[in-house]
């Protein structure tokens, strides 16, 4: 990625209304610039942007007749026409294998082969159904995403769906069971619709998680966590990530910096792990001898 599209990253993450599908397609556009397995020529970013928009305008040219044709009536029929329409006619789904896949969770990538992470794929439903007219949320429950079609956020009626399956309709005791599955305990307060910086974040998380499970793919894996810290809020322990990403990847001076200035803020309320981290410093420094 550019340092120009670094800087409409950050951007973007910083506007007043901060566009989700913008700043996925421009952490895509990370790899797909610069995938060391491509042979061909890539894109320019303007032409990766202007390609998934177009695909994403076609969609919603799609779900907009079919609105016309059968004028659904309240949030359950809507929901039924969009998993028609974006799930079956468009087959957008996932599998399991799909979460072993980077390509799950870059958006040109979901938006070519109509396979995602759940994340990627209620982003797809809630960004069609935005340029159709039609109100969808993305509901980020612990372990898996899905939408809500209508109106959660202002107390009108909505239904839930399971993009990740083809639009599969949810009831109440399918989304506790999803929640139990990860340990936690539902509470009406997790369909609350997901923030966007969230939703990049989690999605900066996802790619996160799969490099970290590949130390083949740790240049993959700081380039997430750079755009992560690019964004107004987020953990204060991708600082001590990054660092010890750059030293993986063969910066020992640039990490063993970035390590000290993250011991600098831990001083403050836990001496003696910013002690750990100084001493992790010194390691790097002496990788340079």
């Amino acid at each position: 990625m550019t340092e120009q599209s670094r800087s409409r990253f950050r951007a973007e993450a910083r506007a007043e209304h901060p566009d989700p599908v913008l700043l996925c397609l421009l952490a895509a556009a990370e790899h797909t610039l610069t995938d060391p397995d491509d042979t061909e020529e890539p894109p320019t970013l303007q032409a990766v942007l202007s390609g998934c928009q177009a695909a994403l305008d076609r969609h919603a040219t799609a779900i907009r007749r079919a609105v016309a044709e059968r004028r659904p009536n309240g949030p359950e029929e809507t929901a039924a026409l969009l998993a028609a329409v974006l799930g079956g006619r468009e087959r957008f789904h996932g599998r399991q294998a799909d979460y072993r896949r980077l390509e799950s969770s870059l958006l040109p990538e979901v938006l070519r082969r109509r396979r995602g992470l759940p994340i990627m794929l209620s982003l797809v439903w809630s960004a069609v159904a935005a340029r159709a007219g039609l109100t969808v949320h993305g509901i980020a429950l612990p372990g898996h995403f899905i939408v809500a079609v209508g109106g959660p956020a202002g107390g009108d009626e909505f239904v839930l769906a399971d993009p990740f399956h083809g639009g599969r309709l949810l009831d109440l005791p399918d989304v506790e069971r999803l929640v139990a599955a990860t340990g936690q305990r539902f509470t009406p307060d997790l369909l609350t619709p997901a923030q966007p910086l969230d939703i990049v974040l989690r999605v900066l998380g996802n790619i996160r998680g799969w490099a970290a499970d590949r130390p083949e793919h740790a240049r993959t894996q700081l380039w997430a966590t750079e755009l992560a810290l690019l964004l107004p809020r987020h953990p204060a322990q991708l600082r001590l990530e990054r660092a010890e990403l750059l030293v993986k990847v063969g910066d020992f001076l640039g990490g063993a910096e970035e390590m000290d200035g993250y011991a600098e803020i831990l001083d403050t309320f836990n001496p003696e792990a910013a002690a750990k981290v100084r001493h992790e410093a010194r390691a790097a420094r002496h990788r340079l001898n």
